[in-house]
């Protein structure tokens, strides 16, 4: 591996500690609290001899609303610094919104991530400590683990002269979003298309704008 490409090495890292917690999930889900479920006792419908409740599996806490909302927030927050990347190329776009909301989006980029890094840390801690026994604490730490060397490249990305480096930082991007699908569901896939949507009006306008002025030069 050539010296400039071992600035994949904390990515593949971050990427295979995401695959073993989505692994872990995918064994840890389906018992709901147990990697090995138990086999109900007693002729209480599972209960415990005696009767009484089932096992409690960990109260969230009367914040749990809130910490939640910061997750979903936190998706539609990296959708938008996500959707930078559908206007870097269309910097000198024809179309003066494309340029003008490029220039903003470039703007806010850091600043959106690091936001979004933020609220995720935020929701993941707390529920990290009030539902440890969730089976989705291994999905949002696979989410994490990605979101975190994501995170790592964007700080470094200008201060490291390395070609590869936002390659890597774009490519972890991307790889983030399946992980999030597993994680929140359908406010992930809402944050998706609204990410996609931004990319397909940027395309039109592009080349609407591009339409009128090849009209205008061949008048």
């Amino acid at each position: 591996m050539s010296k400039s490409k071992k600035v994949w090495i904390p990515a593949c890292i971050a990427l295979v500690a995401a695959i073993i917690l989505v692994v872990c999930y995918y064994v840890y889900a389906p018992s709901k609290g147990e990697f090995h479920p138990r086999i109900p006792q007693g002729g209480n419908g599972g209960l415990p001899p005696g009767g009484g409740h089932p096992p409690e599996r960990g109260d969230e806490g009367p914040l749990a609303g809130y910490f939640s909302t910061f997750g979903t927030i936190a998706l539609f927050v990296g959708a938008a610094s996500f959707s930078w990347l559908w206007f870097k190329k269309k910097r000198k776009s024809p179309s003066m919104l494309v340029r003008q909301s490029g220039k903003l989006f470039y703007s806010i980029h850091k600043l959106l991530g690091w936001a979004t890094f933020i609220l995720v840390a935020a929701h993941g801690i707390y529920f990290l400590f009030t539902k440890i026994n969730d089976e989705h604490i291994y999905s949002g730490l696979a989410g994490f683990a990605i979101l975190l060397a994501l995170a790592g490249y964007g700080y470094f990305i200008n201060k490291i002269r390395n070609k590869w480096m936002r390659t890597v930082h774009r490519t972890l991007g991307v790889l983030w979003v399946p992980v999030l699908w597993l994680h929140a569901g359908g406010s992930a896939f809402l944050a998706t298309a609204a990410t996609l949507a931004v990319g397909g009006l940027v395309y039109l306008l592009d080349k609407s704008a591009n339409r009128a002025r090849q009209t205008v030069q061949e008048q």
